[in-house]
């Protein structure tokens, strides 16, 4: 039997609607905009599931990394104060996927890059479309900044969490695209 993962997780609204942060020993593992409504512990569960088949949920568990995340991102709603360095626990995904992931961390904040410039980035040149699958399976947006990649052309292309999302937090950065 594997070993079980001990999590925690903390949910809060914000301008966009409710987010919920939920962490490992080694950092934050996923984020969930989950809407107007505040989500319940079933939904949280069974999105954790889908990173982790063996975990445990604690509520004391990595509290100051999630109080301090929740901070970072209040700061960056209501202060446009890009988020700092934060652990990240990117376990969940496969050796390309990582080094996506990876890649879009370094885009700065109120810019944006193309698909195609992050496949160029990570040595695959010709995986524009793997590169925005990537972006659909990041199981952390806003601190791994997949809102930051848009098309080409200048449109936004797609969003796990929806196109009025992306729009929002890339207005919220100032950050140039085509509507």
């Amino acid at each position: 039997m594997s070993e079980r993962t001990l999590l925690n997780y903390i949910t809060f609204p914000t301008p966009i609607g409710w987010i919920a942060i939920s962490a490992s020993a080694e950092g934050i593992c996923r984020i969930d905009f989950c809407g107007s409504n505040a989500p319940s512990q079933d939904v949280i569960t069974n999105n954790l599931q889908e990173l982790f088949p063996f975990f445990e949920l604690d509520s004391e568990a990595h509290q100051a990394m999630l109080d301090n995340t929740n901070a970072a991102i209040c700061k960056y709603f209501f202060e446009q104060t890009p988020l700092p360095a934060i652990p990240l626990d990117i376990r969940s995904g496969t050796a390309f996927q990582k080094d996506v992931w990876q890649s879009l961390c370094q885009i700065p904040f109120g810019e944006t890059r193309s698909y195609s410039g992050i496949a160029r980035n990570v040595g695959k040149p010709k995986a524009a479309r793997a590169v925005g699958q990537a972006c659909g399976k990041n199981p952390i947006p806003l601190i791994i900044p997949c809102h930051r990649v848009i098309s080409q052309n200048g449109r936004l292309g797609g969003f796990s969490s929806g196109l009025g999302i992306k729009k929002a937090l890339l207005k919220l950065e100032n950050a140039r695209f085509s509507p």
